[in-house]
């Protein structure tokens, strides 16, 4: 099997936003693994507009050349490790404009988050792996959660990811085995299941 490709994707367009940081962070710890090719996706770069097709793409082609340009972005990959804030209880709305503006491309892959905020975005990735469930993908089941006095130390400026580093590095380490084992075998069977399709046809 190739190399696995993941997109660490930052899920805040803010410009005082903070995931810059720990999507650049959880990259280069998951780049380590010679399983995988890790590249980090700014949503900001995209200028995806509110979500605005016919219907989503499971049912309809999208018409917007910004969303296909994500479309085909977010299909280049096996696997995908979402950095997301926690705004009001849930996700940033523009990681909830991604997710839409998709469908096709995320099913049957490999999903795990990293959240910060005041509780360590825990909400914001529970609702993220509904999401993602409705996506027809596979959650791992552990998550990085930057939480309290150590996200506002760091966006303060009064300590940095690596002052912090002892306190969520075993969840780091738990999240990337469990995304490269659910990777593979999605990889493993969505190859299959095209093999059988094409010797149908």
């Amino acid at each position: 099997m190739s190399k696995l490709k993941i997109a660490v994707i930052i899920g805040s367009t803010r410009d005082a936003r903070y995931g810059d940081k720990p999507a650049k962070w959880i990259a280069d710890l998951a780049a380590q693994r010679p399983e995988l090719d890790v590249e980090i996706v700014d949503l900001k770069a995209f200028e995806l507009p509110l979500f605005n097709e016919a219907a989503s793409n499971a049912w309809v082609p999208s018409q917007n050349p910004q969303a296909i340009a994500w479309q085909k972005k977010i299909a280049e990959f096996d696997g995908y490790i979402v950095v997301t804030a926690e705004y009001n209880r849930s996700i940033t709305g523009s990681l909830k404009n991604a997710f839409d503006q998709a469908y096709k491309e995320w099913n049957q892959k490999a999903i795990g988050f990293v959240g910060y905020g005041s509780v360590g975005g825990a909400r914001a990735i529970e609702h993220a792996r509904t999401i993602a469930v409705e996506l027809q993908m596979a959650n791992t089941r552990s998550a990085v959660h930057i939480g309290g006095s150590d996200f506002f130390g760091i966006y303060m400026g009064k300590q940095t990811l690596a002052d912090i580093e002892a306190n969520i590095a075993q969840s780091a380490k738990d999240l990337l085995d469990q995304l490269t084992w659910w990777t593979k075998a999605t990889k493993a069977a969505r190859e299959e299941d095209a093999e059988v399709a094409q010797a149908a046809e």
